[in-house]
């Protein structure tokens, strides 16, 4: 399949600046409508290459700190409310935007992922004290601060602003019923509670929205099975199993939900595991692919290949060989093998890590967020780290699918970047690619391991923003432009469709707080001292001149 970029299907409408569309369909970070080189002119093209970026210094100040030419509002926080009953959820992940009208790209709707929790803020639950037994409320509020947001937002005189007691203003939790689209039932149910340790996601065409279910296990525990395959449950972090005997097998999925309704289902046929993010590319023939990552140390990445246009319910889960640049089926009918260990193709999806070391699939370090760039149609996909291998700043991996086919069966697999000192970043984590091209990214080095004397993070501090440009002297190399407040880090860059505005999560500021009394961070220094993760909107002159967006006229 010829890889077009006049064929990018815009399902959130053309962008007012009237910019050539390529043909990726639905990522992690992209909404914007990409500028194709043949709409450049030299003089626009020289423009790009001229711009200059100030190189952010590491920092370990508790504060949200930016480069020149750039400055943030906060748009929403925990707490906060949405309507006269819900309130905005803890450690905000995953951010993305759908305009209500495709002609009016500062009003619409701002989709949310809440990850997970600190009891201490959250519950009032202390996990450090040994005398304290959580209670049935506690787990309650948890269960309320988790799943996701929908929330309209609206920018005037150039600040987003929520929409208070919008009729679509509503939470998804883990106590909303959800339908599992599927045939067969799991563990006895078709429809289950909630969605939990939603991580990244992503946009179907029809503008709903897709949430990955990330580290379920820390909530529900996980079925664990020994070598005669004899299942065995394995302890939650967090004990919610104590009061809420939910199967584990419920949670570890893509979800959709419907922002008009409210309405939400589970994608059974795109596998359970740690789902970091799930990135979509329609074909021609309305088919869809869906690549998502497995976010656990020696794990794997995916394909989903629809066998019907616009379904991700028909089709076949394929797993990553990028020894050999081979996707494998994980089908049962096919597969000897995975007929030998399981029943049938459902057992199969339940337990696709076992299924897909079965078949040979490569083990990699931690596969996170996923992202079609949109010039070249590549696939980049953060591998975080894995200490166990002494990986311990992680890269980003290039998938070239042969021929540029999405539903290609063989690829190319290289290193596009390495982390460490001398690439100036560590941990890579979410990705996003900007109207320009530019790429976009988080890191991701975990509280407990910032800002030690020792090595291998100290040179870092804390986590941060960055910014990969596509031209000029700087194009390739990695610049810092943010700085996290302290423990926390930036996740779910998504741009706005003209390409002006950075949505972005500060994700869990004090982490590493023991006492409430003391805590490690108290930004976004609000009424209180209790830190709170925020939703922020970063705009600027240099995002504006990254995209040439000053000179673009309508082609």
């Amino acid at each position: 399949m010829e890889y077009n970029r006049r064929k990018f299907i815009s399902f959130l409408g053309t962008a007012s600046i009237g910019l050539v569309i390529p043909p990726f369909l639905s990522n992690c970070g992209n909404t914007t409508t990409p500028i194709s080189t043949e709409a450049l002119s030299n003089q626009r093209l020289k423009e790009l290459k001229n711009v200059r970026i100030e190189h952010l210094l590491p920092s370990e100040q508790d504060d949200l700190l930016l480069t020149k030419g750039l400055e943030y509002h906060t748009i929403i926080k925990w707490g906060d409310r949405i309507n006269d009953k819900d309130t905005f959820g803890f450690n905000n992940d995953f951010t993305c935007f759908i305009p209500l009208d495709s002609s009016n790209p500062k009003d619409g709707l701002l989709w949310v992922n809440h990850e997970n929790i600190h009891p201490l803020f959250v519950s009032g639950f202390n996990a450090h004290s040994p005398q304290e037994t959580k209670t049935i409320e506690q787990v309650d509020q948890e269960m309320y601060n988790v799943g996701g947001t929908i929330v309209r937002i609206r920018e005037e005189e150039g600040q987003w602003k929520i929409v208070n007691n919008d009729p679509l203003n509503r939470r998804i939790t883990a106590q909303t019923p959800i339908q599992l689209n599927w045939d067969t039932p799991i563990k006895g149910q078709t429809s289950v509670i909630g969605t939990l340790s939603n991580c990244s996601g992503g946009i179907k065409p029809w503008n709903t929205f897709l949430t990955c279910e990330e580290n379920y296990n820390d909530f529900v525990g996980d079925t664990v099975y020994d070598g005669n395959n004899k299942a065995s449950h394995k302890a939650s972090r967090h004990g919610w199993e104590a009061f809420y005997a939910h199967p584990p097998e419920h949670y570890g999925w893509v979800v959709e939900v419907n922002p008009m309704t409210g309405q939400a289902q589970k994608h059974i046929a795109l596998g359970r595991f740690a789902h970091e993010c799930c990135t979509l590319y329609e074909l021609e023939d309305k088919r869809i692919v869906a690549y998502t990552g497995d976010d656990k140390r020696n794990e794997h990445l995916y394909k989903f290949i629809s066998s019907q246009p616009g379904s991700l319910k028909e089709g076949t889960l394929y797993v990553a060989d990028t020894t050999n640049g081979k996707w494998l089926p994980l089908d049962w009918e096919s597969q000897s093998v995975l007929k030998e260990n399981f029943t049938n193709q459902t057992e199969v999806l339940i337990r696709a890590r076992e299924a897909a070391k079965l078949i040979g699939a490569t083990e990699l370090n931690r596969p996170e967020d996923i992202e079609i760039d949109p010039v070249t149609g590549n696939i980049f996909i953060s591998l975080t780290n894995n200490k166990d291998k002494n990986d311990f700043h992680g890269s980003i991996l290039k998938i070239e699918e042969d021929n540029g086919a999405f539903d290609a069966l063989t690829f190319t697999a290289v290193t596009y970047i390495s982390g460490g000192e001398e690439n100036g970043f560590s941990c890579p984590d979410n990705l996003a690619f900007d109207v320009a091209g530019n790429l976009w990214m988080t890191s991701d080095m975990s509280g407990s391991a910032m800002n030690k004397q020792d090595k291998p993070y100290s040179a870092f501090k804390n986590n941060s923003l960055f910014v990969i440009p596509r031209y000029g002297k700087d194009a390739g190399t990695v610049i810092r432009v943010a700085s996290a407040p302290r423990d926390a880090e930036f996740t779910g860059p998504w741009f706005s469709p003209d390409g002006k505005t950075l949505f972005l999560s500060v994700q869990h500021p004090g982490e590493q707080t023991t006492d409430i009394q003391k805590p490690t961070s108290t930004w976004p220094f609000d009424t209180d001292t209790i830190p709170k993760p925020a939703v922020v909107a970063i705009q600027g002159d240099l995002i504006e001149k990254l995209n040439n967006l000053h000179k673009i006229e309508a082609v």
